[in-house]
């Protein structure tokens, strides 16, 4: 008898469970992660108002000068995004004073187009437009035309304000017709309110 039931232990034990017919192996799906789009936080898209503050060395002719010079600015930049495109025109008030009281270049207005990187918050930027520049040499007032082209960089601190630093090169060639060719560049930290 004790034959008997081993055997019979045996046999069931190999056996495969047939309650509600044959079973075949439960395949189960793994969980599929799905990723979710990085934000950039840096939509550029509008207008912005600001102020800078700087360093300037001029050339007149043979002098050369240095000085302190900052301003205001506005403009509306249109978000594409990769790229940036702009426009800006801003005023900057300067004391950049010539070697040997040779004479001072005041003021620099500007009108410049932007085409900028978007990188999220960071915007890399070329710029280049026309300047309007006044100037005291030899104790006459001048003022003329010219051109300027620079680099800049702006981060966006939040979704109103960014900070960040431009340098320009500004040329005004045979300035007011006086015989004498003008450069100055320009290098300003600039802080701009987005609306």
């Amino acid at each position: 008898m004790r034959l008997l039931t081993a055997a019979s232990i045996i046999a069931l034990s190999s056996v495969p469970a047939l309650a509600g017919g044959l079973s075949e192996p439960v395949m189960t799906a793994e969980p599929v992660v799905v990723a979710s789009p990085v934000a950039t936080g840096g939509d550029w898209t509008g207008g912005y108002i600001g102020g800078q503050l700087g360093y300037g060395n001029a050339s007149v002719g043979d002098v050369d000068g240095d000085g302190v010079a900052g301003g205001l600015y506005a403009g509306y930049l249109y978000d594409m995004g990769t790229f940036v495109l702009g426009a800006e025109g801003g005023y900057d008030w300067g004391d950049i004073t010539l070697d040997g009281n040779a004479g001072t270049l005041d003021n620099v207005g500007r009108i410049k187009g932007i085409a900028g990187y978007d990188m999220g918050r960071t915007m890399l930027y070329a710029t280049a437009g026309a300047a309007y520049g006044d100037a005291t040499v030899g104790g006459s007032s001048l003022s003329d035309w010219g051109w300027l082209a620079g680099i800049g960089l702006d981060y966006k601190v939040n979704d109103v304000v960014s900070v960040g630093g431009e340098v320009l090169y500004h040329q005004f060639d045979d300035f007011d017709d006086a015989g004498v060719d003008v450069d100055a560049t320009t290098i300003a930290a600039r802080v701009s309110y987005h609306f």
